[in-house]
């Protein structure tokens, strides 16, 4: 550390200096320097007290002192690798356990969500003796190079598409293909050339193929995943696993039907594949209604494997798989030994166990519902006046908010949204977007977020529209 503080531009000259470019900055014209966060809020090296929306890694608020209080006295007595007996290793496993259901029964520890991912895709391969795997178009699943391997998001920038990859590709990405036409296309049509590409829609309601119209959209949706799957198998191909976000986010905070997970699962069961759901983004009461994201499709689904990250340490490196005995099982029997050095020691698991207790305690599931219907009826409101706002979607304290250039085409508003990015940054607020377009604000703060902070966001939102529409008028 230096002996004095540096200046933000002093900082940002070494980071240039020692950093790689490719790891990059929020407001790269003029990013702020943090120093220090509490709860909801986080702090420049002014005193400047910025409001964040977006770090649902902070779960249960930045520097929670119950956090911080497990960590270091766990630090004090001992930090060590899994080799060794300890109860805060089983203790853990046996806390997450009780938050699932009782088919997700082993437990595999490790740092981080592309660590989760990558084991997730290993026990899938080693389970099912497959290779191929089937993910939704704008998917991201993590760094690593198997995972960049199924994640649109990135490998599209990249070397491309791996045979083995089967993505279910949204509709705003297909219909790129359609200007080539100059006739008006049916559902027909659109349909044949989904088939003739391989290609299937994102579970996307609002600008799917299958859209708020639809009497049965999950079903509608579930069939183009096997549309895939049979295509892909008539090529002799054979599939390991579904790999899906349980709501996809960097595709725009997408909410799929309820239903959509138990078809899509029978058709890649009937492949001799396995579901594998992520729940890096939106696990541990984010959604409000139910601990896990999953659990909103319905009691009566349950995937083969899910992954944990981000929130589950609260900003410490932990990650989490959980499977099914025989899954474990079948991974076991290749005879070699599955070891991690940092995974599952006692100041990791420590660090979980408290996030765990915080979230019962403070009743942050209850929260993150009850502030999260406060947050939605306001965005709801801002739509209704605002027509930039296209739709408003989310469940808890996951929202997404999309804005368009017209209301009948839904055409992103990508320049609006990082203006209003930009401006809520000016106004102390800390949001981004995502999406294909980057048009579509994403609301995912910690828990601790309350209906004081979502008025403030929606007035200020509403200040920021309105110049907006005013200096287009």
């Amino acid at each position: 550390m230096s002996a004095e503080p540096r200046s933000r531009q002093e900082t940002l000259a070494l980071r240039k200096q020692l950093i790689g470019s490719s790891c990059k900055l929020f407001f790269p014209e003029d990013p702020v320097k943090i120093i220090s966060a509490k709860g909801q809020y986080m702090y420049d090296e002014n005193g400047n007290k910025y409001l964040d929306c977006i770090n649902n890694v902070a779960q249960v608020g930045h520097c929670h002192s119950e956090v911080i209080k497990a960590a270091h006295q766990q630090n004090l007595a001992l930090n060590t690798n899994s080799r060794y007996l300890h109860d805060n290793l089983v203790d853990y496993a046996q806390r997450l356990s009780n938050t699932l259901p009782k088919k997700l029964c082993t437990f595999y520890f490790l740092n981080s969500g592309s660590e989760a991912n990558d084991l997730a895709l290993r026990l899938a391969r080693q389970y099912t003796k497959h290779e191929d795997v089937l993910v939704v178009d704008h998917a991201y699943h993590g760094h690593l190079t198997s995972l960049i391997d199924i994640s649109p998001y990135k490998f599209r920038n990249l070397e491309g598409q791996k045979e083995w990859v089967h993505v279910v590709c949204k509709r705003e990405r297909t219909l790129t293909i359609f200007h080539y036409f100059p006739v008006h296309l049916s559902s027909d049509d659109v349909n044949s050339i989904y088939t003739f590409f391989g290609q299937a829609p994102l579970p996307d309601t609002y600008r799917g193929l299958y859209r708020e119209d639809n009497k049965n959209p999950a079903t509608a949706y579930a069939n183009e995943v096997k549309k895939i799957i049979d295509q892909a198998q008539q090529k002799g191909r054979k599939f390991a696993a579904f790999f899906v976000e349980s709501l996809p986010s960097v595709a725009g905070q997408i909410i799929p039907p309820p239903g959509y997970f138990q078809n899509a699962a029978a058709h890649i069961h009937s492949a001799g594949g396995v579901f594998i759901a992520d729940e890096i983004q939106v696990g541990f009461g984010r959604v409000g209604k139910h601990f896990w994201a999953f659990q909103l499709q319905g009691e009566d689904f349950i995937p083969d494997i899910i992954t944990m990250g981000k929130p589950i340490g609260n900003g410490h490196p932990v990650s989490c798989v959980a499977t099914t005995k025989e899954i474990a099982e079948a991974f076991s029997a290749t005879g070699v030994e599955y070891f991690n050095t940092f995974g599952g020691n006692p100041v990791s698991c420590a660090i979980g166990i408290a996030v765990l207790d915080v979230i019962e305690k403070e009743q942050l599931q209850l929260h993150a519902l009850q502030v999260g219907s406060f947050l939605m009826e306001l965005l709801n409101q801002q739509k209704a006046k605002h027509p930039l706002i296209g739709d408003v979607r989310g469940v808890g304290l996951f929202i997404g908010v999309d804005l368009v250039q017209d209301q009948k085409k839904r055409t992103p508003a990508t320049e609006e949204a990082a203006i209003i990015v930009t401006r809520l940054k000016e106004e102390f607020i800390m949001l981004a977007t995502d999406g294909p377009g980057r048009n579509v604000l994403k609301f995912k703060p910690p828990l601790c977020f309350n209906a004081e902070d979502a008025k403030l966001v929606a007035d200020k939102l509403d200040k920021i529209l309105t110049e907006l529409e005013k200096r287009e008028a």
